[in-house]
């Protein structure tokens, strides 16, 4: 099995886990606004087309953060956290920034243990 392989296996367990609590599939915006929620730690009942994208944002710095590209630069007075960029993204085409994010993705939640 390569690591192509794997990483798909690895993907496809975290969404039956994800069918099984939450009752259907998600995509990876779903995931990211998940992600984003539980970072930002408010769990509203709705939020503006705008705060869900904000939300995606703060879930991909997040997970970034993870391997050195973005850090928390602040805090905003509603709680919102603020990144910066240390270092570029490495040229990737879309498949592969795709599995960089899954990758990131799946560490993500086997270090909160989902």
């Amino acid at each position: 099995m390569n690591v192509q392989d794997d990483l798909q296996q690895r993907w496809w367990t975290l969404e039956a886990k994800m069918v099984e609590r939450f009752g259907k599939k998600p995509d990876m915006e779903t995931i990211l606004f998940l992600i984003g929620v539980q970072e930002l730690g408010d769990i509203k009942h709705k939020f503006t087309k705008e705060q869900k994208q904000d939300l995606m944002h703060i879930a991909v710095c997040s997970l970034l953060a993870k391997s050195g590209y973005y850090e928390i630069e602040k805090v905003d007075e509603d709680g919102w956290p603020h990144f910066k960029q240390l270092k570029a993204m490495p040229d990737m085409n879309f498949a592969e920034q795709e599995n960089f994010l899954k990758d990131h993705v799946l560490l993500y939640f086997e270090n909160n243990e989902f």
